[in-house]
């Protein structure tokens, strides 16, 4: 309409001029010709382009950019003017505006990039940048369950990536999630939840190079793998029973197993029963529920097998507890592996051996349901069935009373932990958190293995079939623990086991340190340790009096691992690192506060010493008689209870003690010091002496330090331990 209204306009001042000029000459009297007066021509529609604005300068992934400019045709005729935006040196947008002469228009462009990085703007002349960062969720948004289907493909195939978001807040909001796959955004998807909503966020990928591909997706890690066509991943792990031997389509391998085979099927045999130096295990049901040892599978995707298995009879190491459970003695767990004399620390330039003090005291929890008075006792023995010398210097029960809607559990001993962080009896949530993520050293995704208490391990490897002392392959568990930046109090709680892996592999690893010079300091056999992210981004080690604890073996154990206080910034990832091999059954996370517990001591009534059954061990000196020996494991005083392979120690423990108040539970622990050491050790001669003693540096000793013998010790000598077991002549 405005076009049509300005040519009828232009047209009726030319035409008025031409009717005036034709009646003037009619007027004057008939001239044969006339004057066409016109007005000079308009001026040509030419453009300025101005004021580019970019708004905001930073944004994040899927988050909208204004990016607007002023168009003005600062001719006199009307004209069209293509605007184009070009972003990164292409085209990303052009738009087409009409204008009248002198006239002035805003032109706006409304972009979103999916990648982070810096973007230029150009339009007209006229230059602007903007950035893209990764936008966080808001606070009151829980982004969970990562979940990557199938975790293992081929070339081209379809995976699926999906997220759990929920609004815990009290209002609606909005979130651009990004999904990324090597740190490039395949898709970002907007979220707009309700106080209380939460839904499931899916998006599908595909990729054709053969590798590990990272994932990440609000905040959460994780990794798929694209395999050769045709071909498919089969893991093979034992748990119970240690490293084992199988066959595989009639071929020995050892556990861990894991390798790419072609689909298809396969039959696997693992041993039923497995016998030991001390133990048999015998085979009970395969992770995924089928109960015979041999089976054939048909491998049509990635494949995770656990044979599990279970302790029959004898131990696997250490003195080995047994409590009474109303009909017989059951086996409760190996003591104070941590307690092992003669444990190697480092080695010096010139070769010699630097060992560890090692720590004699252990913390079990006891199975209520396994505990069962016997004439008004509870009644425990130690037993002393592997060729070793233990010492026995205290141990009592506490009882502990707890509200009934948490659990209690207790921490592991080190040398190195501050001991104001071992012993401590810790409360945790009936309902602790799962981690948002687990991966592995080979970046695989085990937050399946680990979420539930349930004989289901993650696989592991021993650092003793590293390359070299320099280039240790470490199991490693990268653990992202979700937001927990109100949190108080952070407790991880750990079940796992360590597997010390066959005698002669050891011996084998051993052997390569004292064949040639490696530098100072050198650990051959290091201990675990944890790292958090600094403010960089980087991994560093925490504190070495807050470290993570070496698991018992023989038996798995639930424990905590205070890590209050020990991230330095809001990143609440968690990385645990082994030497030997330590598969997890369970990692969850408590952040509830402590609650109050009620805790009684038991001392123990009496304590006897006796032969269970004979030994040919080799070990020799003054070890303690046989009888009562109640009053040296009433305390830590370095008057031990001494014994060799055969021997049993009974502790009965008073029962007669009041019920727990009303809403609250009752569980128990044996708190045991003790020492041993091991035939066959070339660090440590197989005899009593020398004794270990509290304030030793380590053992063996230097020449400096020494047992008190003083005369209080003297006279316990003298009593005790007059049971002299000489060389075999």
């Amino acid at each position: 309409m405005r076009s049509a209204f300005t040519k009828l306009r232009s047209t009726r001042i030319v035409d008025l001029t031409i009717v005036a000029m034709i009646i003037v000459a009619i007027a004057i009297g008939g001239y044969n010709y006339y004057f066409v007066t016109l007005h000079p021509p308009l001026k040509k529609a030419e453009f300025q382009v101005t004021n580019l604005t970019v708004y905001p300068a930073e944004a994040g992934v899927g988050q909208p950019i204004l990016i607007s400019v002023n168009v003005t045709n600062v001719g006199e005729e009307e004209g069209n003017y293509s605007v184009k935006l070009t972003i990164n040196g292409m085209v990303k947008d052009t738009k087409t505006v009409q204008l009248l002469g002198n006239e002035s228009r805003i032109v706006e462009f409304l972009v979103t990039e999916i990648n982070e990085g810096s973007y230029s703007v150009k339009i007209g002349g006229l230059n602007g940048t903007f950035i893209i960062t990764d936008v966080p969720p808001p606070s009151t948004f829980i982004v969970s369950d990562l979940n990557i289907s199938p975790y293992e493909a081929w070339a081209n195939e379809t995976i699926k990536i999906s997220v759990k978001v929920s609004n815990i807040g009290n209002e609606t909001l909005s979130y651009p999630l990004a999904f990324r796959v090597n740190d490039v955004v395949k898709e970002t998807k907007t979220i707009q939840l309700s106080a209380g909503e939460n839904t499931t966020v899916e998006t599908a990928v595909t990729e054709s190079s053969e590798g590990t591909h990272s994932v990440i997706a609000g905040g959460l890690t994780g990794t798929f793998k694209i395999v050769p066509t045709g071909k498919h991943t089969l893991t093979v792990a034992a748990s119970g029973a240690g490293a084992l031997s199988f066959t595989l389509d009639g071929v020995s391998y050892s556990t861990p197993y894991s390798e790419l085979l072609d689909v298809g099927r396969h039959t696997i045999t693992v041993p039923v029963d497995v016998e030991t130096e001390t133990a048999v295990f015998k085979f009970m049901y395969w992770s995924d529920g089928v109960t015979s040892s041999t089976r054939t599978i048909d491998l049509q995707g990635r494949m995770i097998l656990v044979a599990q298995y279970q302790l029959i009879s004898g131990y696997a190491s250490c003195p080995s507890l047994f409590v009474w459970n109303g009909i017989s003695y059951v086996y409760a767990g190996d003591v104070s592996s941590r307690g092992y004399l003669g444990y190697l620390n480092y080695l010096k330039e010139d070769g010699w051996p630097v060992f560890w003090r090692n720590y004699p005291w252990d913390y079990i929890k006891l199975d209520r349901s396994q505990l069962r008075p016997r004439n008004g006792y509870y009644d425990l023995i130690i037993t002393e069935r592997y060729d070793e010398i233990f010492y026995l210097d205290a141990a009592y029960v506490l009882v502990v009373d707890h509200p009934s809607d948490v659990n209690v559990y207790t921490t592991m001993g080190e040398q190195y932990i501050d001991p104001k962080f071992m012993g401590k009896i810790y409360t945790v949530s009936k309902n602790p958190l799962t981690p948002i993520s687990a991966v592995n050293e080979k970046g695989e995704d085990v937050l399946p293995q680990i979420s539930k208490l349930d004989g289901i391990f993650t696989t592991a490897h021993n650092g003793i079939y590293s390359p070299s002392w320099d280039n240790i392959e470490w199991n490693r568990l990268e653990l992202n623990l979700g937001d927990l930046s109100n949190a108080k109090e952070i407790k991880l709680l750990v079940n796992g086991i360590l597997d010390w892996g066959p005698d002669e592999d050891q011996g084998k690893w051993y052997d390569r340190f004292w064949a040639q010079p490696v530098p100072n300091g050198t650990q051959p056999i290091p201990p675990p340790y944890m790292e958090v992210k600094d403010a960089r981004g980087t991994w560093v080690r925490v504190p070495e009096s807050r470290q993570f604890p070496m698991l018992p073996d023989a038996k798995p154990r639930t424990i905590v691992v205070d890590l209050t206080g020990l991230f330095p910034t809001n990143d609440y990832s968690l990385r645990i690192n082994n030497f030997w091999e330590v598969p997890f059954d369970y990692i969850g996370v408590d952040i509830t506060p402590q609650k109050d517990v009620i805790i009684q001591r038991i001392d123990p009534a009496n304590v006897y010493l006796y032969q269970a059954f004979y030994t040919n061990s080799t070990s020799t000196g003054n070890f303690t008689r046989y009888g009562d020996v109640t009053p040296l494991v009433l305390n830590a005083d370095d008057k031990f209870v001494i014994g060799r392979q055969g021997d049993k120690v009974a502790l009965k423990f008073p029962a007669n003690i009041a019920p727990p108040p009303e809403n609250m539970e009752r569980d128990f622990f044996l708190y045991v010091s003790l020492w041993f050491k091991e035939e066959g050790n070339p660090s440590v001669e197989f005899t009593v002496d020398p004794l270990p003693f509290y304030d030793m540096s380590a053992y063996p000793y230097l020449p400096t330090e020494s047992y008190p013998y003083d005369e209080d010790h003297l006279k316990y000598l003298r009593e005790y331990n007059t049971r002299e077991i000489a060389p075999a002549s």
